[in-house]
This record gives C-alpha cells, structure tokens and sequence, in this order.
C-alpha cells in the first residue's frame, strides 16, 4: 500500500501537466527542423519583412540576394566596361534596346548592369533626375492600372514579396522608377510598364552610388548603344527634345507574377 501511494502521489496532476509543458518545449525545435527540411518557411512578424536589414529575425537581405546574379546570363551580370560616350561620373544611362543600365564612373568606364525594360507600347526615351530614394518601398498601383486589372491589391507593404523589390529611386516627377523585383527571371526582357528592373542584389549596389538629382538618360529603343561606347552615329537622338514629360495614359508598373499582363 505504501508503494502505490508513493506512485500515485509522484504523478500528481500538478506534476503530470509541467512533465508535458517540458515536453512540448522540447519538441519546438525538432517540429521547426522538419519544417525547414519539407521546404515550408515560417510566416515572420511584419517587423521583421519590411526592414532592410533583417537583423533581428530569420532572414537576411544578402540569402535573399546573394545567388540572383549568378542565374542571370553572363551578358546580364554586374560588370565594369569601357564607357566613352561623354557623359559625367554619376550619370546613369539606360540603354532600351540592349535592356543594360550603365552607371557612368568617369574616366571612359561604366558599371554595366542587366535591365528589364517597357514592353511594346510603353517604352520611353528621354532625360530625368532621381527626385528620390526608398528602401524596401511599399507599392500603391496607380489608379490606371486597376482601371485595367481590379484585382490588383491596392497597397503592398514593402518587403521581398513586393514587386519594386529591395530599393527604388524614383525618376522625378514620374510614376516610373529604377527598382527592383521579386521575379529576377524578367532581368533583360521587354516586360514593364517603362519601369526600369534590377535584380535586387544589383539594385541596392546602385543605389549605394546614386545621389539625388543624378542625371538619367533614357535612349530610344531602336538607338542601342554598344558595349564600348556605341556608333558615335547613334547620338542623333540627342538632337531630339528631352521627355521631361513623360508619356501619358501608361502605367508606370507592371506586377511580376505571370497573371498579370
């Protein structure tokens, strides 16, 4: 009898319920292994999807950039070339035709990125200035475009499922912008709507160079400049005037995902 009372009191509910919390604790950590290992990512806190940094949660910016260069075509990937067109340290030149954005350096080289660029019928040409920079920028569509696709969301908080990606820099007064995407398989296509596209690993490079009021100069797409400088007969475009303004009745922005055109 003194036996059994001994058991029966050792398992006491009290005790019964802290055996099983100990538990549970023990298995949160296994139950998080075999979801990482089945390819399922935990849902984050908001804080921790809309800082650049990530430095207090479970993601960082470099996992999320770090191997987007290295699936893009060697013609594509970040690279310094010879540049002798004439335009000052600082400038940025967006060659349409050949979907490259060159970062002017000064002393005849540029750094040459791969680009998205407008698909037909929403390209551009013209000059700009950055009248602004955002980080991780939330997305509000234009009006225009849920006229044209309603079931577009209305706003997208900034963080790495929004389509402007990692950095922005807004082109003056514009809907249109240099940004990144969450879709880096449409770096060198004419996809956007005349938004220009990086990946997000070459977008926040450039935005590290970029000052406010940098110099952005936008060639037609049938005037393509070349890797060293281009046909110097390509400067004809230069004698056309500036798209200060630019064209009206055109989303700036076009969504990545394939379910929207």
């Amino acid at each position: 009898m003194t036996k059994v009372s001994l058991v029966r009191r050792s398992f006491s509910p009290r005790a019964a319920a802290a055996f099983a919390f100990a538990t549970a604790l023990l298995a949160v950590p296994f139950a998080s292994a075999s979801a990482q290992t089945l390819g399922y990512v935990p849902m984050l806190p908001q804080a921790y999807q809309q800082g650049p940094s990530y430095s207090q949660g479970y993601i960082s910016e470099p996992a999320q950039t770090a191997d987007e260069d290295a699936q893009l075509p060697d013609r594509l990937r970040k690279q310094v070339v010879s540049f002798d067109r004439g335009e000052p340290a600082g400038t940025i030149v967006i060659d349409t035709g050949n979907t490259y954005l060159y970062y002017v350096l000064g002393n005849g080289r540029a750094i040459r990125y791969g680009v998205g660029v407008g698909r037909e019928g929403f390209t551009w040409s013209g000059v700009q200035s950055v009248s602004r920079k955002a980080e991780w920028p939330d997305w509000h569509p234009p009006a225009e475009m849920i006229a044209r696709q309603p079931y577009l969301p209305r706003f997208v908080a900034g963080g790495p499922g929004n389509p402007l990606g990692a950095r922005a820099m807004y082109l003056g007064s514009s809907e249109y912008r240099i940004h990144g995407t969450n879709d880096p398989t449409t770096i060198g296509k004419f996809v956007s709507s005349g938004c220009i596209r990086m990946t997000n690993e070459d977008v926040t490079d450039l935005f590290s160079r970029v000052n406010i009021g940098a110099r952005v100069v936008v060639l037609p797409k049938n005037v393509p400049l070349m890797a060293k400088g281009g046909d110097k007969g390509s400067d004809s475009w230069r004698k056309r005037p500036a798209a200060t303004t630019l064209p009206s009745g055109r989303q700036a922005l076009n969504i990545s995902t394939s379910a929207v055109n």
